[in-house]
């Protein structure tokens, strides 16, 4: 194995681990624990943003780009993103499950167009 596919491997499954257990802490109302919840979660989302940066400065690539087909596609990936945990929170803790499926199928299908996106950026 690599060392930057080690590096990635390591960071990245300590960024999700923090980011899914934050979540449960925040989500989930037996826990109480709203506050360091989303810390932790934020601490998650810090550790898979850096292990971005140092991937790709591993790879010999500048650690941040800029430019506008790449922010684009982001954007659409966040709002993807959204719109499917929407529908997850639908079913999930707000108990209308038919409206939740279909926001979350709809979701689904948005993240599913970020590959052909983010072929065409290449």
């Amino acid at each position: 194995m690599k060392k930057k596919d080690f590096v990635t491997l390591l960071l990245s499954t300590v960024g999700g681990i923090l980011f899914a257990l934050g979540m449960c802490m925040a989500l989930l109302p037996e826990w109480d624990a709203m506050t360091q919840g989303i810390v932790i979660g934020v601490v998650g989302l810090l550790v898979l943003a850096v292990m971005l940066m140092v991937r790709r400065k591993m790879d010999g690539k500048p650690a941040i780009v800029f430019s506008g087909k790449a922010i684009a596609a982001t954007l659409f990936g966040v709002l993807a993103a959204v719109v499917f945990g929407v529908g997850m929170c639908m079913v999930m803790i707000w108990e209308m499950m038919v409206p939740g499926i279909i926001i979350g199928i709809a979701g689904i299908a948005l993240l599913l167009c970020l590959f052909p996106i983010c072929k065409g950026l290449k």
